[in-house]
């Protein structure tokens, strides 16, 4: 007997994705169903071969749900998320809402999946944040072989990370500078086509903003407390595709073929790194894939264990809705979850 799976947010971004993984993966369901809010019911979004018709979030019933799939931002899951899984729906959340919350797992299944079993105490499982999934996918296996101690990540963050609004003012904008009509900014803060902004979520009082203190404190929730981070957050004109570069200081001695023969066999990685033209890649490439990939290994001639990578990924998968969908594998393949329709 399958699972009954309710994706939540259905028409924006990354809930279209979750539908189209769940189906690519074969995912174990007998029924899916897509919600959103009230005045998106009776839209129709794609499941494989098949068109589901969006149900209202407001009016669900989750107890015969064993599965939801949220990511339809940090306000409706705060108030959503304990409703549901106090019903014994287990939420998989891609919002910020409950990530620092000691009482819920923040899992990327590569790096820390066995403490997924915490989800009983709220029947609620965090996804990280975009740009701190694929970073501690590379760091993860490194970790195990030399101990990291720092860690210092500047990200170049793709549009589609702001949401579908971001797509569209890339886009608009990139049209109004070739044609010269005015550009106008509405959901970031300067103009983003031909430009960067080191600037991404809210500014706090340090001076970072939001989304440079979610990858430190993430990192050191799922990886390990002790580990330095810091972290300068750019977005840039790309639409789909985080890419990273990444400063790690060890403990131990660690040589970039060692790094690159580790992070060959990790789980989640690809290593593309040839030292020549095109040998390395870029977010174009990585778009619709699902690995983590890393280039550019080699040794920081300044630190005495010290190396330098590249990390790409596409952020709205394994950043988000890949993520989210390999949890709930993981609560399948580990028998932690039974089917309700089954008991």
């Amino acid at each position: 007997m399958g699972y009954k799976v309710a994706v939540v947010g259905a028409t924006g971004n990354v809930g279209r994705e979750m539908l189209s993984i769940l189906d690519e993966r074969g995912f174990p369901a007998d029924e899916v169903v897509a919600l959103a809010s009230r005045r998106s019911q009776g839209t129709e979004v794609a499941f494989g071969d098949k068109t589901l018709k969006v149900q209202s979030l407001d009016t669900y019933d989750f107890s015969d749900t064993d599965i939801c799939l949220m990511s339809a931002g940090g306000d409706i899951s705060k108030e959503w998320s304990p409703r549901i899984g106090a019903k014994g729906c287990v939420v998989i959340d891609n919002s910020s809402a409950f990530r620092y919350d000691q009482d819920v797992p923040l899992i990327v299944p590569e790096v820390n999946a066995d403490a997924v079993k915490g989800f009983t105490r709220k029947y609620i499982i965090a996804n990280p944040n975009c740009s701190t999934a694929q970073l501690v996918v590379a760091l993860k296996p490194l970790h195990e072989k030399a101990t990291i101690k720092r860690v210092v990540v500047s990200t170049y963050q793709s549009v589609s990370g702001a949401g579908k609004e971001g797509m569209d003012e890339l886009f608009q904008q990139s049209r109004a500078v070739f044609v010269s009509d005015p550009v106008e900014n509405k959901k970031f803060t300067k103009r983003i086509a031909f430009n960067v902004i080191p600037h991404i979520d809210v500014f706090m009082e340090d001076g970072s903003t939001k989304e440079e203190w979610k990858v430190m404190a993430e990192t050191k929730k799922m990886l390990d407390p002790k580990i330095k981070v810091t972290c300068t957050a750019v977005r840039v004109p790309v639409f789909i595709g985080h890419s990273e570069a990444v400063n790690i200081e060890f403990e131990n001695p660690i040589t970039a073929d060692e790094a690159r023969t580790i992070l060959r066999e990790a789980p989640g990685c690809l290593v593309i790194d040839k030292r020549e033209n095109g040998g390395y890649i870029t977010p174009h490439e990585a778009a619709g894939e699902d690995a983590t990939y890393i280039s550019r290994i080699r040794e920081d001639q300044t630190l005495e264990n010290g190396l330098n990578i590249w990390v790409v990924s596409d952020n709205l998968r394994k950043g988000a809705a890949l993520n989210a969908v390999q949890i709930a594998e993981l609560l399948v393949n580990r028998k932690l979850l039974g089917a309700k329709k089954a008991a």
